[in-house]
């Protein structure tokens, strides 16, 4: 009996986290939208608040951590939802060149401070590698609300992100085996070999293989069978990412693209998975808002060190994105530099790495952390300015709430 009790208020106590991080998040949007500014900017603060850095309510955890996770999987396989493969495909030199400057240039300069801070070789490593990734979920979810993701500017940041993803793996399995003093280059040559050869699959036969499969799936006798046929679509290429080296929301981006094309049968599929999407996503970003601890700023070494870190976050992806995109108005060329700016999760799970393997100082953790939540809150007001022309004059659409599906296929077809 007590085993019973003691689940019981374990799974209330759970339940307590989630409606308080749901409610914040959402009060915080409504502010923030109040006050024109993007709602993302609000629900990661609403973390900071109500996070062990302000009022203490919700502490991080494992399963906290975990749906953020599914969060940021079906966010990302919505846009792949409203992204075709050809779209991708025809601003692939681009994207490719954007992709590898906006790794260059942050890896270098990460590289550069931690060693002016008296930073070890492998710490510098580390620091670099932190800089490197982007967290494509965040740019997703302001350009959806602005409702520009069919923009070209919006494709080359998509495509972009999947490239630094995969130069962003690399690099870390590189810094990860220099830590320990046993470099494989077999093993790290095969697991780069898995991740393209993975990706450039699924993007480019995905979608193909979906319209044959349509047919076949609409005679099933589940309820909504597309929209299920979907899910575990989406849920088996976010494992199968995993697998292969690459994070779970390229495989879940993949996954809405092998969907995006507009058939009879798919129809429902929008305005399903945008359900699902705006209950999960504030957990995501809330919960990067939570891994701040503003306690470890007491020093002015590590404010300092944290300011610069995150400065050159911002503009060395901004200029190497920037110039990757050179050809294309400067404006575009801005829009697809702010775009690869925040690193959200992805800079903190580097970070934590190299806290596990004990090749970091707590300075350096303490700054790198503050570094992927600052780039996370500087980024989307920095996309709504730059974006603000491209918007609708009667206001700002969002393909994330429900509106008629013929519409919609309408305008992504």
């Amino acid at each position: 009996m007590p085993l019973v009790l003691g689940a019981a208020v374990e799974q209330a106590q759970v339940l307590l986290a989630l409606f308080i991080m749901i409610a914040a998040a959402k009060v915080m949007a409504e502010i923030f939208e109040r006050m024109k500014q993007p709602a993302v900017v609000g629900e990661i603060l609403a973390g900071v608040i109500i996070g062990p850095s302000v009022l203490g309510w919700v502490q991080p955890s494992e399963i906290i951590g975990i749906v953020a996770e599914i969060g940021v999987i079906f966010l990302l396989f919505m846009v792949g939802l409203e992204t075709k493969p050809q779209s991708i495909l025809r601003v692939g030199k681009k994207a490719f060149l954007v992709g590898t400057l906006g790794v260059i240039l942050p890896f270098i300069a990460g590289y550069l401070i931690a060693m002016a801070w008296d930073g070890s070789f492998v710490e510098a490593m580390f620091i670099g590698a932190a800089l490197v990734a982007t967290s494509v979920g965040i740019t997703a979810r302001v350009l959806g609300g602005l409702g520009l993701l069919d923009k070209r500017t919006s494709k080359i940041i998509l495509g972009a992100a999947v490239i630094d993803d995969i130069l962003g793996l690399i690099i870390l399995s590189i810094v990860s085996a220099v830590s320990t003093g046993k470099v494989n280059y077999v093993e790290l040559g095969k697991t780069a070999l898995l991740a393209i050869g993975f990706t450039a699959l699924v993007a480019t036969i995905g979608s193909h293989a979906m319209k044959r499969l349509a047919p076949r799936v609409a005679v099933l006798k589940l309820d909504k069978p597309f929209f299920n046929t979907g899910l575990i679509l989406c849920l088996g290429l976010s494992v199968a990412s995993m697998y292969v080296g690459v994070a779970a929301i390229i495989g879940a981006f993949l996954a809405g693209m092998a969907l995006a094309e507009p058939t009879e049968e798919n129809h429902g599929m929008h305005k399903l998975t945008s359900g699902v999407t705006e209950f999960l996503v504030p957990f995501f970003l809330v919960n990067i808002g939570m891994q701040l601890n503003l306690a470890v700023f007491k020093e002015w070494e590590v404010v300092a060190l944290a300011v610069v870190i995150t400065f050159f976050a911002c503009i060395t992806k901004f200029i190497g994105c920037g110039l990757g995109a050179w050809g294309l108005s400067r404006r575009e060329m801005a829009q697809v530099g702010v775009g690869m700016i925040p690193r959200g999760e992805v800079g903190i799970v580097v970070a934590q790495i190299g806290l596990g393997l004990a090749v970091i100082t707590d300075k350096f953790f303490a700054a790198v952390l503050f570094m992927a939540v600052a780039t996370t809150l500087i980024a989307p007001p920095l996309i709504k300015h730059f974006f603000a022309e491209d918007t609708n004059k009667d206001g700002i659409s969002d393909p994330f709430e429900e509106h008629d599906v013929s519409e919609e296929f309408t305008r992504i077809g």
